[in-house]
């Protein structure tokens, strides 16, 4: 068994992984409500939660009846919050320094990269390798709140970043963008529920300013357009038009992850498609990414909506899956660490 954590941000999360079973407990303590007041994540206050919620939450968990059949810790060590990330690798280290197992870090963004095949191995564990052959080459698309990347897996098992964006990460442009229309946090939710009955074609936002044959994205032009917009409105104004202006903002994003990932499949070849990340969640964007993978008829592999976001049952199965972690690009998803 793999004992996973996970500490890149707001989330405590904790998960067990078996090999011949897949994922048999995951663990998570949230810090939304406590972030909300803020409009978004402390980096500090995250750190000290992490420090007052890892020991009760490995106590509350199976993790300790379990504890003879582990094997192995694996933790993230980055990207994300430096202070949050020393205390998940701290707490790896104690565990593994008192149960007497390996220790290994693994990308966070590797886990994102790895996670829309954890169905795949729930479904059938003994199958698993067979089956993830058969989906090489993969393209895949990492859209959170920190990073959109889009990535390959090759036949023979390497990750290359093909492109990510060059400001901001799509997940922001949706949380700011809420944020500059007076929405809770997190906003793209919120973002999402008023665009469901709203037109997408009432505003024009732009989609990019890279062309469109350039392998990078860009969304800090779409929330400048933003703000611009809302800026020659009254309030009257803005409250009436707000679901046309979500709608249309939600658009000009998927948008252009839609039509970067349809580039690169007009002229490289694939055999499955892949969508994970929080803002994977987006009823809209999981959509547009099946009807792409149907267009070129290939498999459209996404993420469960449980291991979206920022969860530990991903970190397991990186591990798992890609102990050797043979990316080829070092800064964006790095290569699976010794930590210790």
């Amino acid at each position: 068994m793999i004992f996973a954590i996970e500490s890149s941000c707001d989330e405590s999360a904790l998960a067990l992984f078996d090999p011949e079973k897949g994922i048999v407990g995951e663990w998570v303590h949230s810090q939304i409500d406590l972030h909300k007041e803020y409009g978004g994540v402390v980096p500090d206050l995250a750190s000290r939660e992490h420090l007052k919620n890892f020991f009760p939450l490995l106590e509350a968990s199976e993790v300790l009846a379990q504890q003879k059949k582990i094997t192995g810790i694996a933790v993230t060590h980055g990207p994300g919050l430096a202070g949050c990330l020393a205390l998940g690798i701290a707490f790896a280290k104690s565990l593994a320094l008192a149960w007497d197992v390996p220790l290994c870090g693994v990308n966070h963004l590797r886990g994102h990269a790895y996670s829309p095949f954890i169905a795949l191995h729930e479904h059938d564990p003994a199958s698993y390798a067979e089956s993830f052959k058969g989906l090489l080459p993969h393209l895949g698309l990492i859209v959170s709140g920190g990073n959109t990347i889009l990535f390959e897996i090759t036949v023979e098992g390497a990750l290359n970043v093909l492109a990510e964006t060059v400001d901001d990460a799509a997940g922001e442009a949706l949380d700011k963008g809420a944020k500059l229309l007076g929405l809770p946090y997190p906003g793209g939710p919120h973002v999402e529920k008023l665009a469901a009955t709203g037109d997408a074609k009432a505003f024009d936002f732009p989609k990019a300013i890279a062309p469109r044959n350039e392998r990078r994205f860009s969304f800090s032009g779409l929330k400048t357009s933003l703000r611009y917009r809302i800026e020659k409105m009254d309030d009257a104004e803005l409250e009436a038009a707000m679901p046309d202006i979500c709608a249309s903002y939600q658009s000009a994003v998927i948008d252009q992850l839609f039509g970067k990932t349809k580039h690169v499949l007009e002229v490289d070849c694939y055999q499955s498609l892949g969508l994970s990340g929080g803002v994977s969640n987006n009823k809209s964007l999981r959509a547009a990414m099946e009807r792409l993978a149907k267009r070129y008829r290939m498999p459209c592999l996404i993420a469960q909506p449980k291991h979206t976001g920022d969860n530990a049952a991903m970190i397991a199965f990186a591990a798992f899956a890609d102990p050797a972690g043979t990316a080829t690009d070092q800064v964006s998803i790095e290569p699976a660490l010794r930590v210790g």
